[in-house]
């Protein structure tokens, strides 16, 4: 064979699936993203909260070992604090449906943990996940296009697909470390702080709740960024495009429920003034009592624990009102699915319009990196 004899020879040796070209790009990728110490910091911070949630667990545990579920949840009804846990006094009020004399553990338990792990992935997760995405996404691919490293990639055995699947397992197992793998400890540690073991068997689908609610919570976040990524070489660009998204969508869906509920409270002043005239014509009534029965018969007044922690009272589901600006924001759209994922609130009309506006973000996120990611192999 002559020395310099630059042809191709035949590989002999066996060759890798595609699995293991996914797996070698998605290692590599979160080894390099774990270099940076600010997602050191987000990751370790992502996991606090569950220390909080996990007093929650505890305490209601602890009244169910000891006997007290029932004075705390008259202790819940007339507003005092439970142990200094809050969030749990505001879960259990609404758990108890306003008669703590009758208790049922398992059925309490049930609705208790699962307001608690929506919560916990609606309110504080959520955010940190968009924090983590913002800080490693916009870099996964705009940087393969900066530095043209697509030629290294393209003119090995690698795919289109495999290094989609690859950018998108990087990303997918950093929120899942911040979302599914906290709320999955803390279902653990519910069961292991329970009286009986058997409590696993009671919430066995608990867990699977909580896989399919990070799935959906990562699925389109992860192609969404990776999308912005691909459309340009200026990760900064990217960067913002995310968190413009995020900001600027949840501000509309604000302005939006604002005006409806301005359109509420004058369309609730028109039909009290109509009350009041009618009552003024029959010549009984004052113009101040109408108003007030009026008010009271459309406006039930929050409790105090909903008025202290009207944000969790939104998270877990026990404020169930319709929103039908969710589908607006995508932050909104997966707490709604969430919810619906919980079976906190199924009804189609509320997680049907989010589902469509999620799945559309998927599957165009998954057209432009189809699109992109061999653009310039084709340029």
């Amino acid at each position: 064979m002559p020395l310099h004899d630059v042809g191709y020879r035949s590989w002999k040796s066996h060759r890798c699936g595609p699995a293991a070209t996914v797996w070698v790009i998605a290692v590599t990728g979160i080894r390099l993203a774990w270099e940076s110490r600010w997602l050191r910091r987000l990751v370790f911070f992502a996991w606090s909260p569950a220390l909080i949630f996990a007093a929650s667990f505890f305490a209601f545990e602890q009244a169910v070992d000891e006997g007290r579920l029932s004075s705390l949840g008259e202790a819940a009804e007339h507003g005092r604090n439970l142990d200094g846990v809050g969030m749990l006094g505001t879960v259990l009020a609404d758990a108890l449906g306003g008669d703590p004399t009758d208790v049922d553990v398992e059925s309490t338990r049930r609705l208790v943990w699962t307001r608690l792990l929506l919560a916990f992935m609606r309110a504080p997760q959520a955010l940190l996940l968009a924090a983590v995405v913002g800080l490693v996404a916009p870099t996964l691919i705009s940087r393969d296009l900066r530095a043209k490293a697509w030629l290294v990639y393209f003119t090995r055995p690698v795919g289109r697909r495999e290094y989609i699947l690859g950018k998108a397992t990087i990303l997918l197992l950093l929120v899942l470390a911040i979302t599914m793998l906290p709320a999955l400890a803390l279902w653990l540690m519910g069961v292991l702080v329970s009286p009986s073991l058997s409590v696993a068997l009671e919430t066995w689908d608990l867990p699977l709740r909580i896989i399919v609610a990070s799935l959906a919570l990562a699925i389109p976040t992860v192609l969404l960024a990776l999308a912005y990524s691909s459309l340009t070489a200026e990760s900064r660009i990217a960067s913002f495009a995310w968190f413009a998204t995020w900001v600027a969508l949840s501000i509309a869906h604000g302005a939006l429920t604002t005006a409806d509920m301005v359109a509420r409270i004058r369309a609730e002043q028109a039909a009290v003034e109509q009350l009041t005239a009618a009552d003024l014509a029959d010549g009984h009534a004052t113009t101040e009592r109408p108003s007030r029965d009026f008010h009271r018969r459309t406006e039930p007044r929050p409790s105090a624990f909903q008025r202290q922690f009207r944000w969790l009272a939104r998270a877990a589901g026990i404020d169930i009102s319709h929103d039908r600006w969710a589908w607006v924001s995508p932050y909104h759209a997966l707490g709604v699915m969430q919810a619906a994922i919980f079976g906190i609130d199924p009804r189609i009309r509320s997680w049907g319009p989010p589902a469509a506006t999620l799945t559309v973000i998927t599957i165009g996120s998954l057209l432009v990196l189809a699109w992109r990611v061999t653009a310039p192999a084709r340029g």
